[in-house]
């Protein structure tokens, strides 16, 4: 069968049935290097993925509500931005023609150049690297999204993000290595670049392809190779890991590079050749010497609300956990707390701080009031399953608590007690609830750790955050317990030593599974390949003496609570003790988690120019530009 060449006036505009002129206006002059023309190619790319992504007839792009717009016979085709590294020269014209297309405010950029250089004067190589959205086979975004915000549409093979859509939470920015979906502090939503479908429609190529000047950036159906070009790869280096997304970009780069390359930008970050496979792999750039510091003032960061909502909702399963089974198994320390009117209290406290929890996730979102947008993708997204859980683990607890109320000896002596038949239907209730709040909780624990379960950010890709949030679980759970039941037992004149000697047990796993995840983490990430290691590098300098206190504090919390429990008894100097151990461990967890957040090194692209800079961006958070919405961002505004 003979192979139909598609020529550039293949590619002018058509009138569709449904409107008597084109969508999309184009000038007469348009020169022929801004026309989009490919002759048909395989059918599979190097992922074993189908390049034809539907028939003619298949779904559209509906641009303003017309179904077809190009008659492009390639159309239905996998595209992809072609970029050749020997050429690029660093100009930023492909930034400008994409931000003046897009309309974008100076702190936003959806294509960015960054670049690498190795070697010492004379022989000194530069590299850059001009990246945006590269439009997966698999992409990420598009899964971990909880809103549904992203579509990747049959025409262009083009992943498209509705910011109507969006409310902000950031997430697509968490999951993605390429730093492509642009999270708007002033505007609270995500954006992105969209493939310039709409110059696609009528046969141009996108904006910022056309206005490179050193036919660096070139377009078209993904496995073509562009006008003279050797090669297409899918490695460069700075560029993260492929398998990740499966990314729909292809690079030549012909210019040998040293064998170590690094970062012009804020990242401690370098590359180092492997020489068994000729790819460039991260590694730890330590610009910033081994000095370690406090920083305490940096542990604040825009996250600062989900250090609230995991500890506050981890303190209220592991609170509820310890009651359900307490009395589930019997547990004759926790049998008086069970019985009393004090168990509606630390449930109530559960409930509270699920709601707490809660109110601090909406408020980190861009657009609160669009906060039950977050549930639309349960099919893909942890954080849909996860606020899931922990909407549902509120509304049984809430159910167990009204139901529990008539079994309650306070509301027996001052209300009054229900027949036999409906205290048992009550209690019924209570325990079916129960046991749905235990396991809607435990659902939301697990894909609050999927939620971190990230390949684009290492640091928080381990083992090490199931034991860190399950260590927490236990800690605040059974401090919480502890804070309502140990006055109680005092005040009605029992002895609170077996219920201290059972947290203080609790206590101490806790923090023994969170100090065994926490030495995994340390072993795995030290001589890592990836951003975790410079995570891990910044920890132990940057951090490194707020790290080594947080841990020594833990340590020390850890040998109190035994000690405690063995030893100590009712007396007031015990008590005074225990309340100071149990401010040290909410101390010591409020640290350990806002060092989570702030420590993550994500796998991004290099990038040294303003916003896209962490340092600048701190920088102007010193001397008041980022106040200026203008020209910045607001402070720690999410």
């Amino acid at each position: 069968m003979a192979v139909e060449i598609c020529k550039p006036e293949m590619y002018e505009p058509i009138v569709s049935k449904k409107q008597t002129a084109s969508l999309f206006p184009v000038r007469d002059n348009e020169p022929e290097y801004a026309k989009l023309h490919d002759p048909v190619t395989q059918t599979e790319n190097r992922y074993g993925n189908a390049i034809v992504l539907a028939s003619d007839n298949g779904v559209s792009l509906n641009i303003n509500g017309v179904d077809e717009i190009s008659p492009n016979p390639n159309r239905t085709k996998q595209h992809a931005f072609h970029f050749t590294a020997d050429n690029c020269i660093g100009c930023h014209a492909c930034e400008s023609a994409c931000s003046e297309k897009n309309d974008l405010p100076a702190h936003i950029s959806f294509r960015s150049v960054g670049y690498v250089e190795g070697g010492t004067y004379p022989d000194y190589t530069r590299m850059n690297i001009s990246m945006a959205c590269n439009h997966c086979d698999d992409p990420v975004c598009l899964k971990g999204c909880p809103t549904r915000a992203y579509t990747k549409h049959a025409e262009y093979g083009a992943v498209i993000q509705d910011p109507d859509i969006c409310f902000g939470c950031g997430y697509c920015t968490w999951v993605c290595p390429y730093n492509a979906p642009q999270l708007d502090p002033v505007k609270g939503q995500v954006e992105k670049c969209n493939m310039c479908v709409d110059r696609l429609e009528v046969g141009l190529k996108p904006a910022c392809v056309t206005a490179c000047v050193g036919n660096a950036l070139d377009f078209g159906v993904v496995e073509n190779m562009p006008d003279n070009r050797e090669q297409i790869e899918t490695h460069l280096p700075g560029f993260p890991d492929p398998s990740i997304t499966q990314p729909n970009i292809r690079f030549q780069q012909t210019k040998t590079m040293p064998h170590e390359v690094t970062r012009t930008d804020s990242a401690q970050v370098k590359y180092k050749r492997d020489e068994k496979t000729g790819y460039y792999k991260p590694a730890v750039d330590q610009k910033a010497g081994k000095k370690k510091s406090w920083n305490i003032a940096r542990l604040s960061s825009r996250e600062n609300p989900l250090v609230i909502f995991t500890l506050a909702s981890q303190a209220a399963a592991g609170a509820f956990a310890l009651l359900f089974f307490g009395k589930l198994f019997n547990i004759a320390a926790l049998a008086p707390v069970i019985a009393s009117p004090v168990s509606a209290l630390i449930v109530m406290t559960a409930i509270a701080l699920i709601a707490l929890g809660l109110f601090m996730s909406t408020i980190h979102l861009g657009k609160p009031m669009r906060f039950y947008r977050g549930f639309n993708n349960l099919r893909h997204s942890p954080v849909s399953r996860e606020g899931l859980g922990i909407v549902l683990f509120m509304q049984f607890a809430g159910l167990h608590f009204l139901a529990a109320l008539p079994g309650n000896a306070w509301v027996q002596e001052y209300v009054g007690v229900l027949n036999a038949e409906w205290q048992n239907i009550a209690s019924l209730v209570a325990n079916g609830t129960a046991g749905l709040a235990v396991i809607s909780s435990a659902v939301a624990l697990y894909y609050m750790y999927r939620c971190y379960r990230i390949k684009a950010r290492p640091f928080w890709d381990h083992k090490q955050t199931a034991f860190t949030f399950a260590g927490t679980t236990l800690n605040l759970g059974s401090a919480v317990v502890g804070i309502f039941a140990v006055p109680y037992l005092l005040m009605i004149g029992a002895s609170a030593t077996p219920l201290l000697t059972l947290i203080g047990a609790l206590m101490a796993a806790g923090m023994a599974i969170e100090a065994v995840g926490l030495y995994l983490h340390a072993h795995d990430l030290e001589h890592a390949e990836h951003e975790g290691a410079v995570s891990f590098y910044i920890q132990l300098t940057t951090f490194g003496k707020t790290y080594i206190a947080r841990n020594a504090l833990m340590a020390l919390n850890a040998v109190a609570v035994l000690l405690l429990a063995l030893f100590a008894g009712d007396d007031s100097v015990s008590l005074a003790v225990w309340a100071l151990v149990l401010l040290s461990v909410l101390v010591a967890a409020l640290v350990g988690r806002a060092l989570f957040y702030v420590l993550v090194v994500p796998t991004t692209m290099p990038g040294a120019f303003f916003w896209k800079n962490k340092a600048f961006e701190q920088h102007a958070r010193d001397i008041g530009l980022a106040d200026m919405p203008q020209v910045g961002v607001v402070p720690l505004a999410h």
